[in-house]
């Protein structure tokens, strides 16, 4: 497509909106939003796409393709793994947030790393060990290092031969976007049920101060042009893929000062071009980097300024709150990276074999789980349901996965949050924290950064905790919570919530919100 066809394309978005895509993609979205599982709450405006602790009112078909996705639902991220791998070197545009000598910093955390490269075949028998080692790894994607669509043949290759193999992986891909229309046919055919766009603005100026240029056609494009042709193929990629009944989560990152206020705006087109989730990601901008906005000093948001844009724009699509920005080669579950253990070298050593049926007996017992945690929490939350009260509150929660209060305190270098209400426990973020122990030993620099961190929690669920720590948060205003360890987070939180509320009935305590401002001055920037 050349410039003057992509302009008269833009010329239909902005009028008829590809007036058929957007009416099939609307039966799509029809068939989720109908039902309470993906729709916002009257009471609180919150959509929940079965992404929490169950399927809800979900459709069938759209909850068994998202039940044991770890991205596409967070509930299954506590128990489900996914791996990326890294066949995809080759990128078509320019990003502030991005340095080519790396992965990218902000899609592929952490950042100054380089994945290890790999070719399709070395890519599948990479994925059959590690599906043999983690049996309940359970989906596959490429994510770069480049873009995936800027690599069609390495990527639908790896794709057939994991198909192949391994038929019961979900296949996944993710992309900026500006190859997306021409490959939309191809990724039907290769099995693609979820794909990922990372879609910044929608605002071409907006665009220009994040994109230098882009490479389309043979040709590179700068500035406002660049922009506004990628924005429109976005756009259109989505919606040829909404039409498909393709299930599209959106990745945008939050600049601020640039696109903080915007991502409203970008929230708001997506849905309405069918989108199923959107992930906005906070910019992670250090000069050790080496990216435009490293260099010239562009912060990222605080995690109170991320949480607060994400609140603001969940509504009819869900928001996914528990990404971890994975890097190209990532394996094992979200928050943890177990790529070392699978370099190439180790993987050619392997004696690799595909147990089908091993990883079924495996994915049973890993759902009876998943069924027995969900019952325990309707269970402690009839305690509360009739429960009269206007009371919110934010908890923290130091976990290693399973959906249990299992990791010390001074080991976490996260904490996944919740808030509660008579209405149950909602998950709404993460934390990354250092870890406080190092070598056996508490580091006091770090507790005060951490509790800086979580300062707007009243309570930290941890399996075990030191007498240090514990006073210095409970100095703080923030209780530490130990009697639930290797409990249930859900049931746990409100069995606690639960008391909470009765103490301040009872006039033992004082219910005081615990907000702060969107930055403080001195504060470090948290990727949350």
């Amino acid at each position: 497509m050349g410039v003057d066809a992509c302009r008269g394309v833009i010329s239909v978005v902005e009028r008829g909106k590809y007036i058929k895509a957007a009416v099939n993609s609307g039966k799509i979205m029809q068939s989720i939003t109908e039902h309470k599982g993906c729709r916002a709450s009257a009471k609180t405006g919150r959509a929940s796409c079965g992404s929490q602790a169950g399927r809800g009112d979900l459709p069938v078909e759209i909850w068994e393709r998202v039940k044991n996705h770890p991205c596409y639902s967070e509930d299954a991220h506590h128990h489900y793994a996914r791996m990326h791998v890294a066949v995809a070197p080759a990128c078509n545009i320019q990003c502030n947030y991005c340095n080519r000598k790396y992965d990218c910093a902000n899609e592929s955390r952490p950042g100054g790393v380089v994945s290890e490269k790999l070719t399709p075949e070395q890519a599948v028998r990479k994925v059959i060990a590690v599906a043999t080692t983690i049996p309940q790894m359970t989906v596959l994607g490429i994510a770069g290092p480049g873009d995936a669509l800027a690599n069609p043949a390495k990527t639908f290759k790896t794709l057939a031969l994991v198909t192949e193999a391994a038929p019961d992986i979900k296949l996944c891909l993710s992309t900026n976007g500006l190859a997306l229309p021409d490959y939309v046919d191809t990724i039907v055919r290769a099995k693609v049920d979820h794909v990922t766009i990372t879609i910044n603005m929608v605002d071409p100026e907006i665009g220009a101060k994040i994109y230098p240029w882009i490479f389309f056609n043979h040709k590179r494009y700068t500035g406002i042009e660049a922009a506004r042709i990628l924005t429109n193929r976005q756009l259109q990629g989505l919606e040829m893929l909404s039409e498909r009944g393709i299930l599209c989560k959106i990745n945008s990152v939050m600049i601020p000062n640039i696109n903080d206020d915007h991502l409203v705006e970008v929230n708001k087109a997506v849905t309405s071009r069918g989108a199923f989730l959107h992930n906005i990601m906070p910019l992670i901008s250090v000069p050790e980097h080496g990216t435009a906005f490293g260099l010239n000093g562009q912060r990222g948001p605080t995690a109170q300024e991320l949480k607060t844009l994400q609140d603001a724009c969940e509504g009819k699509i869900n928001m996914m709150r528990h990404c971890r920005q994975c890097r190209a080669d990532a394996v094992g579950l979200l928050g943890e990276d177990r790529s070392a253990e699978f370099t190439n070298d180790q993987v050619m050593k392997m004696d690799v074999h595909y147990d089908l049926e091993m990883r079924k007996a495996y994915q049973k017992r890993v759902e009876n789980e998943r069924v027995s945690k969900v019952a325990a929490g309707q269970k402690e939350l009839a305690g509360v349901s009739g429960e009269m009260s206007a009371i919110t509150v934010l908890v923290a929660v130091a976990t290693k996965g399973s959906g249990l209060i299992n990791e010390h305190f001074g080991h976490a270098k996260e904490f996944q949050l919740y808030e509660l209400s008579t209405s149950g426990a909602k998950f709404v973020g993460l934390r990354r924290v250092e870890g406080y122990c190092q070598a056996g030993y508490g580091e006091e620099d770090r507790l005060s950064v951490i509790m800086r961190d979580i300062r707007d929690c009243h309570a930290v669920f941890v399996a075990k905790i030191g007498g240090c720590p514990k006073s210095g948060l409970i100095k703080a205003g923030i209780e530490p919570v130990d009697q639930f360890a290797y409990e249930y987070i859900e049931k746990s939180t409100i069995a606690w919530f639960r008391a909470y509320v009765g103490k301040v009935k009872r006039g033992e305590i004082q219910h005081v919100q615990r907000g702060v401002p969107p930055r403080w001055p001195g504060d470090r920037i948290s990727a949350a």
